[in-house]
Protein backbone atom coordinates (compact mmCIF):
# COMPACT_ATOMS: atom_id res chain seq x y z
CA UNK A 1 0.00 0.00 0.00
CA UNK A 2 1.46 3.42 -0.82
CA UNK A 3 2.59 5.43 2.49
CA UNK A 4 0.25 8.92 2.70
CA UNK A 5 2.43 12.08 2.07
CA UNK A 6 1.57 15.18 3.86
CA UNK A 7 -2.33 15.62 3.71
CA UNK A 8 -3.23 19.30 2.63
CA UNK A 9 -2.21 19.72 -1.57
CA UNK A 10 -0.06 22.94 -0.41
CA UNK A 11 3.09 23.18 0.29
CA UNK A 12 5.28 24.40 3.05
CA UNK A 13 3.81 26.01 6.42
CA UNK A 14 0.32 27.71 7.25
CA UNK A 15 -2.76 26.83 8.86
CA UNK A 16 -3.04 23.55 7.06
CA UNK A 17 0.39 22.36 7.98
CA UNK A 18 -0.50 20.61 11.35
CA UNK A 19 -3.59 18.83 9.11
CA UNK A 20 -0.69 17.74 6.40
CA UNK A 21 1.64 16.00 8.80
CA UNK A 22 -1.37 14.10 10.48
CA UNK A 23 -1.88 11.73 7.45
CA UNK A 24 2.25 10.88 7.31
CA UNK A 25 2.25 10.43 11.20
CA UNK A 26 -0.96 8.10 11.53
CA UNK A 27 1.45 5.74 10.00
CA UNK A 28 4.16 5.40 12.59
CA UNK A 29 4.86 2.42 15.45
CA UNK A 30 1.82 0.20 14.36
CA UNK A 31 0.60 -2.31 17.42
CA UNK A 32 -2.01 -4.25 14.98
CA UNK A 33 -4.63 -6.93 16.81
CA UNK A 34 -6.71 -8.86 14.33
CA UNK A 35 -10.28 -9.37 14.78
CA UNK A 36 -10.57 -12.11 12.37
CA UNK A 37 -13.85 -13.85 13.25
CA UNK A 38 -14.13 -11.85 16.67
CA UNK A 39 -17.35 -9.99 17.03
CA UNK A 40 -17.31 -5.92 17.49
CA UNK A 41 -18.01 -5.09 20.94
CA UNK A 42 -21.09 -2.91 21.53
CA UNK A 43 -21.75 0.21 23.26
CA UNK A 44 -24.90 1.26 24.95
CA UNK A 45 -26.67 4.03 23.01
CA UNK A 46 -27.47 5.51 26.36
CA UNK A 47 -31.12 6.14 25.84
CA UNK A 48 -32.39 4.44 29.04
CA UNK A 49 -30.64 6.71 31.02
CA UNK A 50 -32.09 9.57 28.99
CA UNK A 51 -35.54 11.22 30.82
CA UNK A 52 -38.16 11.85 28.09
CA UNK A 53 -41.09 14.71 28.37
CA UNK A 54 -43.20 13.68 31.90
CA UNK A 55 -41.18 10.39 32.34
CA UNK A 56 -40.77 11.68 35.77
CA UNK A 57 -43.98 12.13 36.44
CA UNK A 58 -44.92 9.02 35.22
CA UNK A 59 -42.47 7.81 37.76
CA UNK A 60 -43.86 9.76 40.46
CA UNK A 61 -47.98 8.44 39.83
CA UNK A 62 -47.24 5.18 39.80
CA UNK A 63 -44.86 5.20 42.90
CA UNK A 64 -42.11 3.09 41.23
CA UNK A 65 -39.73 2.64 38.55
CA UNK A 66 -41.15 3.59 35.30
CA UNK A 67 -43.21 1.40 33.13
CA UNK A 68 -42.91 1.10 29.29
CA UNK A 69 -45.94 2.10 27.64
CA UNK A 70 -46.25 0.05 24.45
CA UNK A 71 -48.52 0.31 21.63
CA UNK A 72 -49.27 -2.68 19.54
CA UNK A 73 -50.89 -0.62 16.20
CA UNK A 74 -51.12 -3.80 14.02
CA UNK A 75 -51.86 -7.15 14.65
CA UNK A 76 -49.56 -9.35 17.09
CA UNK A 77 -49.07 -13.13 17.53
CA UNK A 78 -50.26 -13.77 21.34
CA UNK A 79 -47.03 -14.74 22.58
CA UNK A 80 -44.99 -11.60 21.62
CA UNK A 81 -47.83 -9.86 23.40
CA UNK A 82 -47.39 -12.03 26.37
CA UNK A 83 -43.84 -11.47 26.26
CA UNK A 84 -43.84 -7.85 26.42
CA UNK A 85 -46.87 -7.76 29.14
CA UNK A 86 -44.55 -10.43 31.58
CA UNK A 87 -41.30 -7.38 31.43
CA UNK A 88 -43.98 -5.21 33.05
CA UNK A 89 -44.95 -3.29 30.15
CA UNK A 90 -48.11 -1.47 29.83
CA UNK A 91 -49.81 -2.80 26.41
CA UNK A 92 -51.82 -1.04 24.41
CA UNK A 93 -53.65 -2.88 21.70
CA UNK A 94 -55.21 -0.42 19.28
CA UNK A 95 -58.13 -1.92 17.32
CA UNK A 96 -60.01 -0.98 14.03
CA UNK A 97 -62.49 1.34 15.99
CA UNK A 98 -58.94 3.21 17.32
CA UNK A 99 -57.16 3.60 14.43
CA UNK A 100 -58.23 7.35 13.77
CA UNK A 101 -56.91 8.16 17.04
CA UNK A 102 -53.61 6.86 16.67
CA UNK A 103 -51.45 9.86 16.48
CA UNK A 104 -52.88 10.93 19.63
CA UNK A 105 -52.10 7.14 21.56
CA UNK A 106 -48.92 6.87 20.18
CA UNK A 107 -48.23 10.53 22.05
CA UNK A 108 -47.96 8.79 25.34
CA UNK A 109 -45.90 5.80 23.62
CA UNK A 110 -42.10 4.57 24.23
CA UNK A 111 -42.77 2.13 21.82
CA UNK A 112 -44.88 1.52 18.77
CA UNK A 113 -44.90 -1.80 17.07
CA UNK A 114 -45.99 -2.37 13.79
CA UNK A 115 -46.19 -4.80 11.17
CA UNK A 116 -46.76 -3.13 7.19
CA UNK A 117 -50.40 -2.11 7.52
CA UNK A 118 -49.41 1.07 9.74
CA UNK A 119 -47.31 3.92 7.95
CA UNK A 120 -44.97 5.74 10.56
CA UNK A 121 -44.74 9.06 8.64
CA UNK A 122 -42.69 11.63 9.71
CA UNK A 123 -46.03 13.69 10.81
CA UNK A 124 -47.24 10.30 13.31
CA UNK A 125 -42.87 10.38 14.37
CA UNK A 126 -43.64 14.29 15.37
CA UNK A 127 -46.84 13.50 16.97
CA UNK A 128 -44.96 10.64 19.39
CA UNK A 129 -43.62 13.14 21.89
CA UNK A 130 -41.67 10.50 24.12
CA UNK A 131 -41.37 7.36 21.35
CA UNK A 132 -38.30 5.99 21.65
CA UNK A 133 -38.07 2.46 19.59
CA UNK A 134 -40.33 1.71 16.14
CA UNK A 135 -40.35 -2.69 16.13
CA UNK A 136 -41.21 -3.62 13.02
CA UNK A 137 -42.60 -6.53 13.14
CA UNK A 138 -41.06 -8.32 10.10
CA UNK A 139 -37.76 -7.60 7.86
CA UNK A 140 -38.58 -4.52 5.88
CA UNK A 141 -38.67 -1.12 6.59
CA UNK A 142 -40.21 0.33 3.64
CA UNK A 143 -43.22 2.12 6.16
CA UNK A 144 -41.05 3.76 8.06
CA UNK A 145 -39.39 6.90 7.70
CA UNK A 146 -36.28 5.63 8.86
CA UNK A 147 -34.78 9.17 8.27
CA UNK A 148 -37.48 11.04 9.97
CA UNK A 149 -36.92 8.63 13.00
CA UNK A 150 -32.95 8.93 13.08
CA UNK A 151 -33.48 12.72 13.40
CA UNK A 152 -36.10 12.32 16.25
CA UNK A 153 -33.89 9.74 18.07
CA UNK A 154 -36.22 7.20 17.45
CA UNK A 155 -34.38 3.83 17.13
CA UNK A 156 -35.93 1.15 14.51
CA UNK A 157 -35.78 -2.37 15.13
CA UNK A 158 -37.14 -5.79 12.99
CA UNK A 159 -37.07 -9.14 13.01
CA UNK A 160 -33.96 -9.68 10.08
CA UNK A 161 -33.61 -13.77 10.85
CA UNK A 162 -37.40 -14.91 12.06
CA UNK A 163 -38.68 -15.41 8.63
CA UNK A 164 -35.69 -17.86 7.11
CA UNK A 165 -36.87 -21.44 7.31
CA UNK A 166 -40.52 -20.31 5.72
CA UNK A 167 -38.66 -18.00 2.66
CA UNK A 168 -36.89 -21.30 2.30
CA UNK A 169 -39.22 -23.34 1.91
CA UNK A 170 -41.84 -20.99 -0.12
CA UNK A 171 -38.50 -20.78 -2.23
CA UNK A 172 -38.85 -24.77 -3.22
CA UNK A 173 -42.45 -24.38 -3.02
CA UNK A 174 -42.74 -22.00 -6.17
CA UNK A 175 -39.54 -23.86 -7.47
CA UNK A 176 -41.67 -27.36 -7.77
CA UNK A 177 -45.11 -25.64 -8.82
CA UNK A 178 -43.08 -24.00 -11.68
CA UNK A 179 -41.80 -27.56 -12.53
CA UNK A 180 -44.25 -29.17 -12.39
CA UNK A 181 -47.16 -26.86 -13.59
CA UNK A 182 -49.43 -27.90 -10.20
CA UNK A 183 -51.35 -24.26 -10.35
CA UNK A 184 -52.18 -24.97 -13.72
CA UNK A 185 -53.28 -28.62 -13.52
CA UNK A 186 -55.14 -27.78 -10.44
CA UNK A 187 -57.13 -24.85 -12.07
CA UNK A 188 -57.99 -27.03 -14.78
CA UNK A 189 -59.40 -29.69 -12.56
CA UNK A 190 -61.49 -27.37 -10.92
CA UNK A 191 -62.85 -26.18 -14.37
CA UNK A 192 -63.98 -29.99 -14.55
CA UNK A 193 -61.37 -31.21 -16.64
CA UNK A 194 -59.28 -34.26 -16.54
CA UNK A 195 -56.44 -33.10 -18.47
CA UNK A 196 -53.46 -35.79 -18.40
CA UNK A 197 -51.27 -34.59 -21.45
CA UNK A 198 -51.22 -30.62 -21.33
CA UNK A 199 -49.30 -30.55 -17.79
CA UNK A 200 -45.89 -31.84 -19.03
CA UNK A 201 -43.43 -30.96 -16.49
CA UNK A 202 -39.48 -31.55 -15.28
CA UNK A 203 -37.85 -33.22 -12.46
CA UNK A 204 -35.06 -31.24 -10.33
CA UNK A 205 -33.05 -33.85 -10.08
CA UNK A 206 -29.81 -33.75 -12.21
CA UNK A 207 -30.73 -30.02 -13.25
CA UNK A 208 -28.33 -27.22 -12.27
CA UNK A 209 -29.47 -24.24 -9.62
CA UNK A 210 -27.97 -20.96 -9.95
CA UNK A 211 -28.54 -18.96 -6.76
CA UNK A 212 -27.37 -15.63 -7.00
CA UNK A 213 -26.70 -14.03 -3.42
CA UNK A 214 -25.55 -16.53 -0.74
CA UNK A 215 -26.15 -15.59 2.93
CA UNK A 216 -29.00 -16.90 5.35
CA UNK A 217 -31.76 -17.78 2.90
CA UNK A 218 -29.43 -18.61 0.01
CA UNK A 219 -27.02 -21.28 1.76
CA UNK A 220 -30.37 -22.78 3.12
CA UNK A 221 -32.07 -22.88 -0.97
CA UNK A 222 -28.53 -24.88 -1.67
CA UNK A 223 -28.89 -27.27 1.12
CA UNK A 224 -32.20 -28.46 0.15
CA UNK A 225 -31.23 -28.78 -3.68
CA UNK A 226 -28.35 -30.70 -2.81
CA UNK A 227 -30.99 -33.19 -1.20
CA UNK A 228 -32.72 -33.21 -4.86
CA UNK A 229 -29.63 -33.98 -6.22
CA UNK A 230 -29.29 -30.82 -7.86
CA UNK A 231 -26.29 -29.62 -8.89
CA UNK A 232 -25.32 -25.61 -7.34
CA UNK A 233 -23.28 -22.75 -8.70
CA UNK A 234 -23.98 -19.46 -6.78
CA UNK A 235 -23.05 -15.69 -7.00
CA UNK A 236 -22.03 -13.68 -3.95
CA UNK A 237 -19.26 -11.05 -3.71
CA UNK A 238 -18.62 -12.63 -0.68
CA UNK A 239 -17.83 -16.33 -1.18
CA UNK A 240 -14.30 -17.24 -1.37
CA UNK A 241 -13.40 -20.78 -2.85
CA UNK A 242 -13.09 -22.04 0.49
CA UNK A 243 -16.29 -21.21 1.76
CA UNK A 244 -17.76 -22.50 -1.21
CA UNK A 245 -15.92 -25.82 -0.96
CA UNK A 246 -17.09 -26.33 2.18
CA UNK A 247 -20.64 -25.58 1.56
CA UNK A 248 -20.11 -27.38 -1.48
CA UNK A 249 -21.14 -25.14 -4.32
CA UNK A 250 -19.45 -23.90 -7.04
CA UNK A 251 -18.72 -19.93 -7.30
CA UNK A 252 -19.13 -18.71 -10.48
CA UNK A 253 -19.16 -14.58 -11.72
CA UNK A 254 -22.88 -13.90 -12.34
CA UNK A 255 -23.38 -14.45 -16.38
CA UNK A 256 -21.35 -17.71 -16.07
CA UNK A 257 -23.61 -18.60 -13.84
CA UNK A 258 -26.64 -17.77 -15.65
CA UNK A 259 -25.20 -19.76 -19.09
CA UNK A 260 -24.98 -23.06 -16.76
CA UNK A 261 -27.84 -23.13 -14.62
CA UNK A 262 -31.16 -24.92 -15.80
CA UNK A 263 -33.12 -22.61 -12.75
CA UNK A 264 -31.78 -19.83 -11.41
CA UNK A 265 -33.19 -17.79 -7.95
CA UNK A 266 -32.45 -14.19 -6.65
CA UNK A 267 -31.86 -14.25 -2.71
CA UNK A 268 -29.61 -10.66 -3.00
CA UNK A 269 -30.74 -7.19 -1.28
CA UNK A 270 -32.06 -4.55 -3.19
CA UNK A 271 -29.25 -1.92 -3.73
CA UNK A 272 -27.75 0.42 -6.25
CA UNK A 273 -25.54 -2.93 -8.06
CA UNK A 274 -28.68 -5.46 -7.74
CA UNK A 275 -31.56 -3.09 -8.87
CA UNK A 276 -32.73 -5.09 -12.22
CA UNK A 277 -29.25 -7.43 -11.43
CA UNK A 278 -31.32 -10.02 -14.06
CA UNK A 279 -32.18 -7.49 -17.09
CA UNK A 280 -32.80 -8.26 -20.67
CA UNK A 281 -29.40 -8.81 -21.69
CA UNK A 282 -28.72 -11.39 -18.94
CA UNK A 283 -31.98 -12.86 -19.19
CA UNK A 284 -31.12 -14.22 -23.22
CA UNK A 285 -27.58 -15.51 -21.16
CA UNK A 286 -30.37 -17.93 -19.87
CA UNK A 287 -30.97 -21.67 -21.62
CA UNK A 288 -33.90 -21.69 -23.84
CA UNK A 289 -36.52 -23.25 -21.50
CA UNK A 290 -34.50 -22.72 -18.22
CA UNK A 291 -36.87 -21.05 -15.13
CA UNK A 292 -36.27 -18.11 -12.87
CA UNK A 293 -37.76 -18.15 -9.69
CA UNK A 294 -37.51 -14.54 -7.12
CA UNK A 295 -38.98 -15.11 -3.86
CA UNK A 296 -35.96 -12.43 -2.94
CA UNK A 297 -36.73 -9.15 -3.17
CA UNK A 298 -38.63 -6.75 -5.83
CA UNK A 299 -36.57 -4.65 -8.03
CA UNK A 300 -34.05 -7.48 -8.39
CA UNK A 301 -35.70 -8.43 -11.69
CA UNK A 302 -36.04 -6.44 -14.58
CA UNK A 303 -40.57 -7.85 -15.12
CA UNK A 304 -40.43 -5.88 -18.17
CA UNK A 305 -37.73 -7.96 -19.87
CA UNK A 306 -38.74 -10.94 -18.26
CA UNK A 307 -42.55 -10.84 -19.54
CA UNK A 308 -40.63 -9.97 -23.28
CA UNK A 309 -38.45 -13.33 -22.57
CA UNK A 310 -41.28 -15.39 -21.51
CA UNK A 311 -43.55 -14.09 -24.64
CA UNK A 312 -40.94 -14.57 -27.19
CA UNK A 313 -40.98 -18.30 -26.13
CA UNK A 314 -36.89 -17.86 -24.71
CA UNK A 315 -37.74 -19.21 -21.16
CA UNK A 316 -39.47 -21.98 -19.50
CA UNK A 317 -41.00 -19.98 -16.86
CA UNK A 318 -40.94 -17.69 -13.71
CA UNK A 319 -41.98 -17.98 -10.07
CA UNK A 320 -42.59 -14.60 -8.39
CA UNK A 321 -43.56 -13.86 -4.77
CA UNK A 322 -42.07 -10.31 -4.91
CA UNK A 323 -42.41 -7.02 -7.36
CA UNK A 324 -40.63 -3.84 -8.10
CA UNK A 325 -43.51 -2.44 -6.81
CA UNK A 326 -46.49 -4.17 -4.65
CA UNK A 327 -49.15 -4.79 -5.40
CA UNK A 328 -48.26 -4.51 -8.98
CA UNK A 329 -50.19 -2.14 -11.39
CA UNK A 330 -49.90 -4.08 -14.13
CA UNK A 331 -50.96 -7.73 -14.32
CA UNK A 332 -49.96 -8.55 -17.79
CA UNK A 333 -47.00 -10.33 -15.81
CA UNK A 334 -48.74 -12.23 -13.01
CA UNK A 335 -51.33 -13.39 -15.82
CA UNK A 336 -48.97 -15.45 -17.64
CA UNK A 337 -49.75 -18.91 -18.49
CA UNK A 338 -46.39 -19.81 -17.48
CA UNK A 339 -45.96 -17.69 -14.49
CA UNK A 340 -46.35 -18.57 -10.90
CA UNK A 341 -47.18 -15.94 -8.88
CA UNK A 342 -47.71 -15.29 -4.85
CA UNK A 343 -48.33 -11.74 -3.03
CA UNK A 344 -45.28 -11.77 -1.24
CA UNK A 345 -46.21 -14.04 1.48
CA UNK A 346 -42.72 -16.00 2.06
CA UNK A 347 -42.83 -15.19 5.43
CA UNK A 348 -46.67 -16.25 6.09
CA UNK A 349 -46.38 -19.72 8.05
CA UNK A 350 -47.63 -20.24 11.46
CA UNK A 351 -43.91 -20.59 12.61
CA UNK A 352 -42.53 -17.36 11.10
CA UNK A 353 -44.99 -15.12 12.54
CA UNK A 354 -44.41 -17.03 16.09
CA UNK A 355 -40.68 -16.22 16.01
CA UNK A 356 -41.45 -12.67 14.35
CA UNK A 357 -43.20 -11.46 17.26
CA UNK A 358 -41.02 -13.28 19.69
CA UNK A 359 -38.21 -11.62 18.53
CA UNK A 360 -39.70 -8.54 17.43
CA UNK A 361 -40.78 -8.21 21.14
CA UNK A 362 -37.72 -9.19 22.94
CA UNK A 363 -35.70 -6.35 20.54
CA UNK A 364 -38.21 -4.18 21.84
CA UNK A 365 -37.14 -4.50 25.33
CA UNK A 366 -33.76 -4.73 24.57
CA UNK A 367 -33.84 -1.52 22.97
CA UNK A 368 -36.00 0.29 25.65
CA UNK A 369 -33.19 -1.15 28.15
CA UNK A 370 -30.50 0.34 26.37
CA UNK A 371 -28.61 -3.10 24.85
CA UNK A 372 -27.06 -2.66 21.40
CA UNK A 373 -27.68 -6.80 21.12
CA UNK A 374 -30.14 -6.13 18.93
CA UNK A 375 -31.33 -5.92 15.19
CA UNK A 376 -31.17 -1.47 15.10
CA UNK A 377 -31.84 0.25 11.58
CA UNK A 378 -30.61 3.16 12.29
CA UNK A 379 -28.31 3.26 16.18
CA UNK A 380 -26.68 6.39 16.50
CA UNK A 381 -24.45 5.94 19.02
CA UNK A 382 -25.13 8.88 21.55
CA UNK A 383 -24.15 6.66 24.70
CA UNK A 384 -21.91 9.88 25.97
CA UNK A 385 -23.63 12.88 24.59
CA UNK A 386 -22.44 14.41 20.56
CA UNK A 387 -19.10 13.21 21.22
CA UNK A 388 -19.32 9.89 19.22
CA UNK A 389 -21.09 11.18 16.54
CA UNK A 390 -18.24 12.93 14.31
CA UNK A 391 -15.92 9.67 14.42
CA UNK A 392 -19.58 7.67 13.22
CA UNK A 393 -19.50 10.22 10.45
CA UNK A 394 -15.74 10.16 9.39
CA UNK A 395 -15.47 6.47 9.86
CA UNK A 396 -18.71 5.82 7.89
CA UNK A 397 -17.36 8.31 4.91
CA UNK A 398 -14.14 6.76 4.64
CA UNK A 399 -15.75 2.97 4.08
CA UNK A 400 -18.08 4.27 1.80
CA UNK A 401 -15.71 5.77 -0.32
CA UNK A 402 -13.10 3.36 0.39
CA UNK A 403 -15.51 0.37 -0.99
CA UNK A 404 -16.52 2.35 -4.07
CA UNK A 405 -12.56 3.21 -4.80
CA UNK A 406 -11.33 -0.60 -4.32
CA UNK A 407 -12.17 -2.82 -7.32
CA UNK A 408 -13.68 -6.00 -6.24
CA UNK A 409 -14.87 -7.85 -3.09
CA UNK A 410 -13.25 -6.53 -0.01
CA UNK A 411 -11.03 -8.95 2.07
CA UNK A 412 -9.23 -7.00 4.67
CA UNK A 413 -10.61 -4.15 6.31
CA UNK A 414 -7.32 -2.45 8.32
CA UNK A 415 -8.11 0.89 10.70
CA UNK A 416 -5.84 3.18 12.61
CA UNK A 417 -6.60 5.65 14.96
CA UNK A 418 -3.89 8.08 16.31
CA UNK A 419 -4.61 10.29 19.09
CA UNK A 420 -8.23 9.14 19.17
CA UNK A 421 -9.35 7.71 22.82
CA UNK A 422 -9.68 4.52 23.14
CA UNK A 423 -13.57 4.49 24.00
CA UNK A 424 -13.75 5.17 20.45
CA UNK A 425 -12.26 2.61 19.11
CA UNK A 426 -15.76 0.85 18.79
CA UNK A 427 -17.57 2.82 17.16
CA UNK A 428 -15.26 3.84 14.88
CA UNK A 429 -14.59 0.10 13.58
CA UNK A 430 -18.18 -0.34 13.17
CA UNK A 431 -18.53 2.49 11.07
CA UNK A 432 -16.17 1.89 9.06
CA UNK A 433 -17.14 -1.86 8.20
CA UNK A 434 -20.53 -0.49 8.10
CA UNK A 435 -19.20 1.96 5.04
CA UNK A 436 -17.50 -0.57 3.33
CA UNK A 437 -19.98 -3.18 3.53
CA UNK A 438 -23.54 -1.18 2.39
CA UNK A 439 -21.73 -1.27 -1.38
CA UNK A 440 -22.93 -4.50 -1.17
CA UNK A 441 -25.93 -5.21 1.35
CA UNK A 442 -27.56 -1.71 1.58
CA UNK A 443 -29.79 -1.52 3.93
CA UNK A 444 -29.02 -4.66 4.91
CA UNK A 445 -25.82 -3.98 7.30
CA UNK A 446 -26.32 -1.26 10.26
CA UNK A 447 -23.82 -0.80 13.39
CA UNK A 448 -25.04 -3.36 14.90
CA UNK A 449 -24.34 -6.46 12.34
CA UNK A 450 -22.01 -4.97 10.72
CA UNK A 451 -19.08 -7.09 12.30
CA UNK A 452 -21.21 -9.87 12.20
CA UNK A 453 -21.67 -9.55 8.74
CA UNK A 454 -17.71 -9.21 7.90
CA UNK A 455 -16.86 -12.05 9.87
CA UNK A 456 -19.92 -14.19 7.89
CA UNK A 457 -18.25 -13.67 4.75
CA UNK A 458 -14.50 -14.04 5.80
CA UNK A 459 -13.73 -10.54 5.82
CA UNK A 460 -10.78 -10.06 8.51
CA UNK A 461 -11.03 -6.51 10.08
CA UNK A 462 -7.71 -5.33 11.66
CA UNK A 463 -7.46 -2.12 14.27
CA UNK A 464 -4.29 -0.24 14.90
CA UNK A 465 -3.76 2.09 17.86
CA UNK A 466 -0.86 3.97 16.96
CA UNK A 467 -0.61 6.32 20.47
CA UNK A 468 -1.12 9.60 20.86
CA UNK A 469 -1.09 12.44 18.62
CA UNK A 470 1.90 15.14 18.14
CA UNK A 471 -0.68 17.84 17.92
CA UNK A 472 -4.69 18.74 17.91
CA UNK A 473 -5.15 16.82 15.01
CA UNK A 474 -6.46 13.16 15.81
CA UNK A 475 -7.57 11.10 12.58
CA UNK A 476 -7.80 7.64 11.42
CA UNK A 477 -6.20 5.96 8.52
CA UNK A 478 -8.49 3.11 6.65
CA UNK A 479 -6.75 0.40 4.28
CA UNK A 480 -9.05 -1.76 2.25
CA UNK A 481 -7.66 -4.71 0.60
CA UNK A 482 -10.44 -6.24 -2.13
CA UNK A 483 -10.17 -8.88 -4.91
CA UNK A 484 -8.62 -6.22 -7.67
CA UNK A 485 -6.12 -4.59 -5.08
CA UNK A 486 -6.08 -1.75 -2.37
CA UNK A 487 -6.75 2.02 -1.57
CA UNK A 488 -5.69 4.06 1.50
CA UNK A 489 -7.30 6.32 2.89
CA UNK A 490 -6.81 8.93 5.81
CA UNK A 491 -9.23 10.93 7.24
CA UNK A 492 -9.27 13.96 10.12
CA UNK A 493 -11.75 16.22 12.28
CA UNK A 494 -11.15 19.50 11.70
CA UNK A 495 -12.57 21.77 14.65
CA UNK A 496 -12.86 18.42 16.43
CA UNK A 497 -16.14 18.09 14.39
CA UNK A 498 -15.80 18.44 10.76
CA UNK A 499 -14.89 15.36 8.75
CA UNK A 500 -12.56 15.52 6.25
CA UNK A 501 -10.42 13.63 4.00
CA UNK A 502 -6.68 14.24 3.61
CA UNK A 503 -4.95 11.62 1.69
CA UNK A 504 -6.27 9.23 -1.25
CA UNK A 505 -3.25 6.47 -1.18
CA UNK A 506 -0.64 8.56 -1.20
CA UNK A 507 -2.34 11.68 -3.19
CA UNK A 508 -2.32 14.67 -0.72
CA UNK A 509 -5.45 16.46 -0.70
CA UNK A 510 -8.38 17.71 1.46
CA UNK A 511 -11.95 17.94 1.18
CA UNK A 512 -15.28 17.61 2.86
CA UNK A 513 -16.51 13.87 2.12
CA UNK A 514 -20.27 14.50 1.51
CA UNK A 515 -22.58 14.79 -1.49
CA UNK A 516 -22.20 13.41 -5.39
CA UNK A 517 -18.50 13.01 -5.34
CA UNK A 518 -16.26 12.03 -9.11
CA UNK A 519 -12.92 10.47 -8.09
CA UNK A 520 -11.00 10.47 -11.47
CA UNK A 521 -7.16 9.41 -11.79
CA UNK A 522 -5.42 10.15 -14.93
CA UNK A 523 -1.86 10.41 -16.54
CA UNK A 524 -0.53 14.05 -15.13
CA UNK A 525 -0.51 16.05 -18.79
CA UNK A 526 -2.35 19.36 -19.64
CA UNK A 527 -5.66 19.50 -20.51
CA UNK A 528 -7.60 16.37 -18.82
CA UNK A 529 -9.01 17.83 -16.45
CA UNK A 530 -10.68 20.62 -18.66
CA UNK A 531 -11.85 17.99 -21.49
CA UNK A 532 -13.78 16.27 -18.29
CA UNK A 533 -15.07 19.30 -17.40
CA UNK A 534 -16.24 19.92 -20.95
CA UNK A 535 -17.78 16.46 -20.74
CA UNK A 536 -19.67 16.67 -17.68
CA UNK A 537 -20.78 20.56 -18.70
CA UNK A 538 -22.67 19.06 -22.12
CA UNK A 539 -24.15 16.57 -19.91
CA UNK A 540 -26.10 18.95 -18.02
CA UNK A 541 -23.91 18.32 -14.73
CA UNK A 542 -22.08 20.96 -12.99
CA UNK A 543 -19.28 20.91 -11.08
CA UNK A 544 -18.81 22.27 -7.57
CA UNK A 545 -15.74 22.36 -6.38
CA UNK A 546 -12.58 20.34 -7.59
CA UNK A 547 -9.62 19.29 -5.32
CA UNK A 548 -6.53 17.82 -7.16
CA UNK A 549 -3.54 16.03 -6.37
CA UNK A 550 -0.24 14.65 -8.04
CA UNK A 551 2.56 12.01 -7.50
CA UNK A 552 4.98 13.51 -9.88
CA UNK A 553 7.20 10.77 -9.84
CA UNK A 554 4.57 8.15 -11.35
CA UNK A 555 3.47 11.50 -13.64
CA UNK A 556 -0.21 10.63 -12.38
CA UNK A 557 -2.77 12.98 -10.90
CA UNK A 558 -6.33 12.27 -9.01
CA UNK A 559 -9.17 14.80 -8.79
CA UNK A 560 -11.77 14.49 -6.43
CA UNK A 561 -15.10 16.46 -7.99
CA UNK A 562 -18.32 17.26 -6.07
CA UNK A 563 -21.12 17.57 -8.94
CA UNK A 564 -24.50 19.42 -8.11
CA UNK A 565 -26.55 16.89 -10.34
CA UNK A 566 -26.03 12.81 -10.69
CA UNK A 567 -24.46 11.92 -13.74
CA UNK A 568 -25.87 8.93 -15.26
CA UNK A 569 -24.31 5.45 -17.06
CA UNK A 570 -23.70 6.34 -19.99
CA UNK A 571 -21.59 10.20 -18.80
CA UNK A 572 -19.28 7.75 -16.48
CA UNK A 573 -18.72 5.70 -19.42
CA UNK A 574 -17.61 8.77 -21.34
CA UNK A 575 -15.80 10.46 -18.76
CA UNK A 576 -13.63 6.57 -18.43
CA UNK A 577 -12.71 6.09 -21.86
CA UNK A 578 -11.60 9.91 -22.07
CA UNK A 579 -7.86 10.09 -23.23
CA UNK A 580 -5.38 9.85 -20.41
CA UNK A 581 -7.81 8.59 -17.46
CA UNK A 582 -7.66 5.57 -15.80
CA UNK A 583 -10.24 4.93 -13.78
CA UNK A 584 -13.22 7.09 -13.05
CA UNK A 585 -15.44 6.37 -9.77
CA UNK A 586 -18.87 7.78 -8.69
CA UNK A 587 -20.22 7.94 -5.14
CA UNK A 588 -23.52 9.06 -3.07
CA UNK A 589 -22.40 10.44 0.46
CA UNK A 590 -25.42 10.96 1.92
Amino acid sequence: AHRLLPAAAGRGGGPGAGRRAVAARLHRRRRLRNLEAEHLPHRSHGRSARARPGSAARRARRGGPQVHRILIADPLEASGVEILRAAGAEVVLLGAADRPRLAELVADADALVVRSATKVTRELLAAAKRLRVVGRAGIGVDNVDVPAATERGVLVVNAPTANVVSATEHTFAMMLALARRVPAADASMKRGEWDRKSFLGSELQGKTLGVIGFGRIGQRVAARARAFEMTVVAHDPFLDPASARRLEVEPLEVDELLARCDIVTLHTPLTDATRNLLDARRIAILKPGALVVNCGRGGTLDEAALLAALEAGHLGGAALDVYAEEPPPNLDLVRHPRVVATPHIGAQTGEAQERIAVETARMVLAALSGSLAIAAVNLPFTSSGRREEPWLRLGDRLGRLAGRLASGSPRRIEISRRGVDEELEAPIVVAVVRGVLSRFLGDEVNYVNAGHLAAERGIVVVRTDQGAAEDDSPGIVVRLVADGGSVELAGALVGGREARVVAISGYRLEFWPEGRLLVIESRDVPGVVGRLGSLLGEAGVNIGDIHLARREAAGETLAVLRLDQAPDAGVLERLAAAPDVRRVSYVELN
